[in-house]
């Protein structure tokens, strides 16, 4: 892979020596850290912040394949820790999304990872289908965490057999060489099983985690504060929810490519979740206290690595499942595959 230096706010002497590039299931990317889907659009309001390209990826708003108006106002609560969100997956639809933002995107230089939302699996199957031929698309990440509409609602991740089916739709109407990452719900019994199903389908990897469900109760009104009464959390309340997964599915599977995310704010929460096993980091609530989040993210990251005497990335990866009797000094290579 290409060898990645970060350039920081005082140029690189103020950082150390390591190669940040990572791999994801043959996306070769520079660098770890990505946007988080939902938070940024496809990046143009982060765009005056900081160089999108200087980061491993742009993770779209999840796409379906109408344009979608979402849910009624409010959709959005702060919590300890954390926030509420119950935007609806609004959206342009899969048409103009592609006219509109990814044209932009490959304007502008950025490597892109679409998110991609239906309420049935022929839609996931349609979308995929339409994004077959757009050359400026490295990967697609199958959110399932929507209601299954033709399952009384029932959430696709939330079942293995739902969500075996999305995937399964995804690859069969993809090019079958591009990577696909499938976003995983941690309101599961066993995440380790959705896993293992969403593999089987012909999923790359996963991205972990969505949202966990919650909801807020106004005092005054005596209401649910949101109007569709129940949210998606996130922030640094759910990081150890994340890590947790992350934990869980590397030891299940040793060389699947996980994304991670969850309350990433900072380059330590971000190498707690490669220490765990994830293969590159996405941040998301962050951005909206700290528009320029993803890009200090890095920068904090490549600095806590060089740190710890980290020289490649990669190398952190699933680090902490080495033996707790194992010598820092004597495991050069003992855990290359969980990175590769």
């Amino acid at each position: 892979m290409t060898r990645a230096l970060i350039k920081g706010p005082v140029g690189d002497a103020a950082l150390p020596e390591v190669d940040m590039s990572t791999s994801l299931g043959g996306l070769a990317l520079p660098a770890p850290i990505l946007t988080a889907s939902g938070c940024a659009a496809s990046g143009r309001e982060l765009d005056q912040f900081f160089d999108l390209t200087s980061i491993g990826a742009i993770v779209t708003k999840s796409i379906m394949l109408n344009p979608r108006s979402g849910r009624a106002t409010p959709r959005m609560a702060e919590t300890p820790s954390g926030m509420l969100n119950s935007i609806g997956l609004q959206g342009p639809g899969i048409d103009r999304f592609i006219e509109h933002d990814l044209a932009w995107l490959e304007e502008r230089g950025a490597r892109v990872i679409v998110s991609i939302a239906g309420g049935t699996v022929d839609e996931y199957g349609k979308l995929a289908a339409r994004l077959r031929t757009v050359r400026s698309v490295a990967a697609i990440e199958v959110n399932i965490s929507c209601p299954n509409v033709e399952d009384r609602g029932q959430v696709f991740a939330c079942r293995a057999g739902s969500a075996s089916d999305v995937v399964h739709a995804v690859r069969r109407h993809s090019d079958p060489r591009m990577p696909l990452f499938a976003k995983l719900s941690p309101d599961v019994t066993d995440i380790v099983e959705i896993t293992d199903a969403v593999v089987r389908a012909g999923a790359t990897g996963v991205s972990v985690i969505n949202t966990v469900l919650g909801m807020v109760i106004d005092t005054d009104t005596m209401r649910p504060h949101l109007a569709g009464v129940t949210g998606g959390l996130s922030g640094p309340a759910i990081r150890p929810v994340a890590v947790r997964c992350i934990w869980q599915i590397r030891q299940a599977f040793p060389q699947l490519p996980i994304i991670g995310m969850g309350g990433v704010r900072s380059g330590k929460d971000a190498l707690e979740f490669v220490l765990a096993g994830a293969n590159a980091v996405s941040v998301g609530t962050a951005v909206f206290h700290d528009p320029s989040a993803p890009s200090r993210i890095q920068i904090e990251l490549q600095r806590a690595l060089g740190a710890r005497g980290f020289r490649r990335f990669v190398d952190a990866v699933g680090f902490a499942h080495r033996p707790a009797d194992l010598p820092r000094e004597e495991d050069p290579d003992e855990f290359d595959f969980i990175s590769e």
